[in-house]
């Protein structure tokens, strides 16, 4: 029997390779950077750091020359502000909301900021040593980290507002539920964690098949719904942040 080779089918085959290299999305490979007796996710830092300049950057834009009647950008920024403003008064009540605005904003820029880099920048040009650049929230680590950081926030509410006896919630209504309430404390950063990261990884995903698929046009529109999906993402984690904030200032002793 013969094998007949068709140097079509190498072509194919390497073009095919080269799509599946490209559309490919790296999951638990990293660049680690040794820091004493720490290994730290390299690239999560280089994305971080640029997602933090460009915010810092729009903000003194945004800030450098303000006057009483807002225009341009400063006209946008005060927008943003008041939007942001609108989800701690909402959840948090217009009472307590002002001070917890800025970690509220900075919460739901920082997320949104690093799904966009993640949804707009093509990384895969940039080649490293192991892993790749990607969304920092595309990182279990730094969705679990932003949603302890919730945890903390509104632990450190409820003792503030209410004193030692914020934990009398545990056993509220009854007794019978202490260890129900319990468990509660610790499913809720693990859900803000996983539907943040399930997300954004699902997107880079179906855009990675789609580009595999059909390179050229049919993944923008993708795109575009990944950046609309982001932002969901980013206002649905600020927004339960803030709930969970006034819901522990609130108090259940007060119902």
């Amino acid at each position: 029997m013969m094998l007949t080779i068709y140097p079509n089918y190498y072509n194919n085959f390497a073009e095919l390779s080269s799509y599946l290299e490209i559309s490919a999305v790296e999951v638990g490979k990293h660049l680690y950077w040794t820091i004493g007796a720490y290994r730290i996710h390299g690239q999560v830092f280089i994305v971080i750091w640029l997602v933090m300049a460009i915010l810092l950057s729009t903000s003194l834009m945004g800030t450098k020359n303000l006057s009483r009647i807002p225009k341009n950008f400063q006209n946008f920024m005060e927008f943003i502000l008041e939007f942001l403003q609108d989800i701690a008064k909402n959840q948090i009540g217009e009472h307590e909301y002002r001070a917890w605005v800025p970690y509220i904003a900075t919460i739901f820029l920082f997320i949104l900021g690093s799904n966009w880099a993640g949804a707009l920048i093509p990384w895969k040009l940039i080649k490293l040593p192991e892993g790749e650049l990607a969304a920092p929230t595309n990182d279990i680590n730094t969705t679990v980290a932003l949603a302890l950081l919730t945890s903390m926030a509104y632990f450190y509410a409820g003792l503030r507002k209410n004193g030692i006896s914020y934990f009398s919630r545990y056993i509220q209504p009854t007794p019978i539920l202490l260890p129900i309430n319990i468990l509660e404390d610790f499913t809720k950063p693990l859900s803000l964690s996983f539907r943040l990261f399930g997300n954004v990884l699902a997107d880079e995903l179906v855009v990675s098949v789609f580009t595999l698929l059909v390179p050229i046009l049919i993944p923008l529109p993708v795109m575009i719904l990944g950046l609309f999906a982001s932002s969901i993402q980013a206002l649905i984690f600020s927004t339960l942040s803030a709930a969970y904030i006034g819901e522990a200032i609130e108090g259940h002793g007060e119902h």
